[in-house]
């Protein structure tokens, strides 16, 4: 059994992974590397649910307001970045903690990114100009037809990962799904993954009361100071995109409102259906924090 242990707490947004996580961080006394890749850029935090600042009073945090919005960040600067930083805290200490909810970036520390084929500018130049010229919707249509498996995982309101998806399968005629983890790198660290969940109607209530939460602490006027990088790849984020849209004259602020809970809920939902695929996650309730802590003694933890 390996000596360096990670924990890695999956599960979807607004499930209560902050408050889990930071439980077993103040046991263990182990750090916490954020795997939610919005929560990266420092000028998005309401509308992110980052920890709060006692919160991280209370835990040593990383990748937490390391990003402006208008910084571009890949998966696989965040690998590189997230392995080179393990390798100096697990010098001080044999257990750290991985949290969060984008399924992408989890994957990337854990199992490494596949090369993936050069594009060919005349490629990309194409679909970026079906993107302007078309729209979204044109391009997830495409994405569904040539790759069923990516387009049940992607984000579709991230434009650049959609993009992705096409790229590669109009440079390769292969999909994209079939380049993704086709060759897992070897950690030295030993992985035990814990996913939270709850009752679906649960967790939409919970979700539904966060957003309501989020705009009585200021969303409108975070999104409001943000408008100008709204083309930004880091602002294509639920509850930016929408409110965005109503600054934009687009929609009444109460029918922006219930689109950033409708789409928070899908996005749950897709969340779910990334990480279930998954036959080594271990899930638990929320209230279940003797559980698992029995869960990670049984295995050494």
């Amino acid at each position: 059994m390996a000596e360096k242990k990670l924990i890695v707490l999956v599960g979807p947004t607004a499930v209560g992974k902050t408050e889990m996580c930071i439980r077993l961080a103040q046991r263990y006394n182990a750090p916490i590397l954020s795997a939610d890749s919005r929560q990266f850029y420092k000028e998005m935090s309401i509308g992110t649910a980052k920890p709060t600042q006692e919160e991280l009073r209370m835990a040593k945090h990383y990748f937490i307001d390391n990003l402006s919005v208008n910084d571009e960040y890949t998966v696989a600067r965040y690998e590189n970045e997230a392995i080179t930083l393990l390798n100096s805290l697990y010098q001080e200490s044999n257990i750290a903690i991985l949290c969060g909810g984008s399924g992408l970036f989890i994957d990337a520390v854990l199992n490494g990114l596949d090369e993936m084929p050069e594009i060919d500018l005349q490629i990309r130049e194409k679909v970026n100009s079906d993107l302007k010229e078309k729209g979204l919707d044109y391009l997830l249509k495409e994405l569904q037809e040539i790759d069923p498996a990516y387009y049940q995982l992607v984000d579709k309101q991230n434009p650049r990962r959609v993009i992705r998806g096409i790229e590669i399968f109009r440079q390769t005629q292969l999909p994209f799904s079939q380049f993704r983890n086709a060759n897992k790198k070897e950690r030295y660290f030993e992985t035990i993954k814990i996913g939270l969940h709850r009752d679906r109607n649960e967790l939409y209530e919970r979700i539904n009361q966060r957003v309501d939460a989020m705009m009585e602490s200021g969303l409108l006027s975070e999104v409001e100071k943000l408008q100008l990088y709204y083309h930004f790849s880091s602002m294509q984020t639920v509850g930016y995109t929408e409110l965005i849209e109503y600054f934009k004259g687009n929609y009444t602020l109460g029918e922006a409102v219930e689109l950033i809970k409708r789409n928070t809920r899908r996005y749950a939902k897709r969340q779910m259906t990334w990480f279930r695929k998954d036959s080594e996650i271990n899930w638990f309730q929320p209230a279940d924090y003797d559980l698992i802590c029995k869960y990670l003694a049984d295995r050494g933890v």
